[in-house]
């Protein structure tokens, strides 16, 4: 049975994530200095992306005037059919690292990713072009640019080994660390990315996030499909296409998106702007849904939506952005859409300002597939507990029928391991652990059965008698205790004896600190 297997920790679940990113992050936190992370973040980052372009360039610049002579070598449709970003002389990275040691390479910089969103045109207005400031150390900034040298990002073999997704990813992760809630709005967690696309399988369609972030949500799911399409026992449906759309409100977060998925060549349509007012896929119907939306966002400006077509289910209150997002997901479902989504764990509960109505509209509807309750201090950026929604309109339309008036609750809470003090992560077995349940449960794999503590497929009855109240923990009960073989009698009077010592114990250190009191002045 599928969910009788336990998992196992990895202490490393990210590989060649921890073991490259690291060593770079060392060396390009060690040249921050004082400057604050959110600044220094777009001055790395850029400098990566342009590197890995110029790598890939050198490596077929090479590769042509080989074998066709110079004129060819400098012929940029040579690069456009390999799907190769142009660079031109200007911006070429050798150029750049002679001038280290100048005090125009803030303007070389700058004039550099001009010239490469000049000729290539899917990259307009993504770069950065403010390494001229006068607030940019240029000294500073030349020892970046030779760190970056180091890394060989860009070449066949770094980009068959996505090398630079690797660092990319790292160094977004240790950013959102090194700037607090504030700068880890944008980052998702690598392993709960991994759970969400786990579960959905999004292996064609269209895939739309509508507060990307910096396209992790995107990034995982591409990844996902290249690594089924082998088919691995999936029958070759894995080979097929996605189409990603996307929309982020921060304009520099939508910047480090776009170069996200350049660096990976993955083609999307990810927009500019704040989705609940300016929605720019308004007739998009997706196949997944995947996002992260922010946590009980007060200041989404819900006042001025009252009468939004979005709201099918219930006016989400001004004061709270959690169930607008809600909607907006279902509002942008196909017929037999599916959306995974992170939320606050209060979601699942909450009777405030109407948000109980809205979730009981839901589950009554028969949207809600599956409700995971996550472990705690996955997140760098915020200690809320959060949860994972999946809703699903297909349930509507005739699939998995046997559990069309079933939910199914996942108390995840106790699996994932502790990367340090105050993080834990969730190894690939964690992840393969519940997206497992879930696939049993969907029909798609063994026969799925109740694992008490753990799993519960819940009827709508039994929803409604909980009060519309979604948290797993209610549903799926305590696991059971493990046996020892000791008989009761002889447990007991271990167990009595133990008490019975503690108990003198409590009572001599009472007599003790009465008679330090009594020495003091204090006694009675």
């Amino acid at each position: 049975m599928a969910t009788a297997r336990q998992p196992k920790t990895d202490t490393d679940g990210n590989g060649a994530v921890t073991k490259d990113g690291a060593k770079y992050w060392r060396m390009a936190d060690a040249l921050r200095g004082s400057m604050d992370a959110a600044e220094y973040k777009h001055v790395v980052l850029g400098l990566v992306f342009l590197k890995y372009i110029s790598d890939a360039f050198e490596e077929r610049h090479a590769e042509v005037l080989a074998e066709w002579g110079e004129d060819a070598a400098e012929d940029r449709d040579e690069y456009i059919a390999e799907n190769i970003f142009w660079v031109p002389p200007e911006a070429r990275w050798q150029y750049l690292k002679n001038q280290t040691r100048q005090p125009t390479i803030g303007t070389l910089v700058d004039g550099a990713m001009i010239a490469i969103e000049r000729d290539n045109p899917v990259l307009k207005d993504v770069l950065p072009k403010d390494y001229a400031r006068p607030a940019l150390d240029k000294t500073r900034l030349g020892q970046v640019v030779d760190m970056v040298s180091n890394i060989k990002v860009g070449g066949a073999e770094a980009r068959a080994t996505d090398v630079l997704g690797s660092v990319y990813e790292y160094f977004l992760e240790q950013f959102a660390l090194a700037e607090g809630r504030k700068g880890g709005e944008f980052y998702t967690p690598r392993s709960v990315v991994r759970l969400l696309v786990e579960m959905l399988e999004p292996y064609q369609g269209r895939v739309y996030d509508p507060c990307c972030g910096s396209s992790g949500m995107f990034v995982q799911s591409v990844d996902f499909i290249r690594a089924h399409a082998s088919g691995n026992g999936n029958g070759g449906k894995a080979k097929g296409d996605v189409s990603i759309f996307g929309q982020e409100s921060n304009y520099t977060t939508w910047r480090m998106a776009r170069m996200n998925l350049a660096i990976r060549g993955i083609e999307g349509r990810i927009e500019h702007g704040d989705s609940f007012h300016n929605d720019r896929h308004p007739d998009l119907r997706a196949d997944y849904i995947l996002a992260n939306p922010p946590f009980n966002v007060s200041d989404w400006g819900g006042e001025r939506l009252r009468d939004d077509k979005r709201w099918e289910y219930g006016v989400p209150p001004a004061g709270n952005a959690n169930f607008a997002w809600v909607q907006h997901f279902l509002h942008h479902l196909a017929p037999r859409g599916i959306a995974g989504f992170v939320l606050a764990n209060g979601s699942m509960s909450s009777n405030q300002s109407g948000e109980g109505e809205i979730r009981k509209n839901i589950i009554e509807a028969g949207l809600v597939d599956c409700i995971i309750a996550l472990p705690g201090q996955l997140f760098r950026s915020t200690q809320i507990p959060a949860c994972l929604w999946f809703l699903s309109k297909g349930r509507l339309n005739g699939e998995h029928r046997e559990h069309r008036d079933e939910t199914l609750f996942i108390d995840a809470r106790k699996l994932g391991h502790m990367l340090d003090r105050t993080r834990r992560d969730l190894s690939p077995d964690d992840i393969s652990f519940v997206a497992d349940a879930y696939h049993a449960w969907r029909g798609s794999m063994d026969g799925y059965e109740d694992v008490p503590g753990f799993c519960k497929s819940a009827k709508l009855e039994e929803i409604r008698k909980h009060g519309h109240v979604l948290t797993p923990g209610r549903y799926v009960g305590a696991a059971p205790q493990e046996q020892d073989g000791e008989p009761f009698e002889e447990k007991m009077a271990q167990l009595s004896a133990k008490w019975r010592e503690q108990q003198a114990e409590a009572h001599r250190l009472d007599a003790e600190i009465e008679a330090n009191l009594s020495r003091l002045g204090f006694g009675r």
